[in-house]
């Protein structure tokens, strides 16, 4: 195994860090690898917003669900997938452009997404932690007075960075699902109960419709869960 794919296979989220900053030429390079993604079109269709403010973090525990390792995360990126730019840019030189429409925000989210997966492997081979906040997605009025986010510009990924303490380090990361349930070859596959409990069940003391039970009400069916719901929603109603 090479070490670009072994720095892959080797990373996992870390949300406990030393107290040891991360240096300005270490930052860079994590953000030039980022902007470095493949990028439809070579359009870029993301703003990265570079959170330093104390104040700003302490704000985003908040408004992602009270999460206090961000307040004390060494890096804090929030990636913003922006169809706003280049449409400002069009219309600055009389090029007369369509309505933004919905294929261009999925377009965008996912030029943002391949971005900080980017700057997630940068990371690692420097040896810096790396943790995403979906969460970032909920609460749209409140993130984008707090990060000044114009309309068309939606925050859709958020990373926080830092070296990780020993025990991150020696923790085990979490399994993956079996490849032969993640690939299927030509089409999509038939599931059924069987396929999909190989899909999702790591083993557990709780019998797989137990743990699907608690998964359920714990991710799908939680506040936070609903909350991205609206909060989406909210966001979509400028292309109305």
């Amino acid at each position: 195994m090479n070490e670009v794919i072994q720095t892959i296979m080797d990373r996992k989220s870390v949300r406990d860090y030393e107290d040891k900053e991360i240096l300005e030429k270490e930052k860079r390079m994590i953000l030039e690898a980022a902007c470095a993604a493949p990028t439809a079109g070579n359009q870029q269709l993301y703003t990265i917003i570079d959170v330093t403010d104390q104040d700003i973090k302490d704000a985003l525990v908040k408004t992602c669900d009270d999460q206090e390792f961000i307040a004390k995360a060494k890096m804090v990126l929030v990636f913003c997938a922006d169809i706003r730019k280049w449409h400002e840019g069009f219309e600055d030189c009389d090029c007369d452009p369509r309505d933004r429409g919905i294929g261009d925000l999925f377009l965008a989210m996912s030029d943002t997404n391949i971005a900080a997966q980017n700057a997630v492997i940068a990371a690692q081979s420097l040896g810096i932690g790396s943790c995403y906040i979906g969460d970032i997605m909920e609460n749209y009025e409140m993130q984008r007075e707090l990060l000044k986010l114009p309309d068309y510009v939606f925050p859709c990924a958020m990373l926080v960075f830092g070296y990780p303490t020993k025990s991150q380090r020696d923790r085990t990361k979490v399994r993956r699902a079996p490849l032969e349930r993640i690939v299927s070859e030509n089409k999509y596959p038939d599931m059924d109960k069987e396929y999909r409990k190989d899909l999702f069940y790591k083993g557990s003391v709780q019998s797989y419709e137990e743990w699907m039970k608690v998964f359920c009400n714990r991710k799908y069916n939680s506040d936070f869960s609903k909350e991205k719901t609206r909060s989406v929603k909210a966001f979509l109603k400028q292309f109305e």
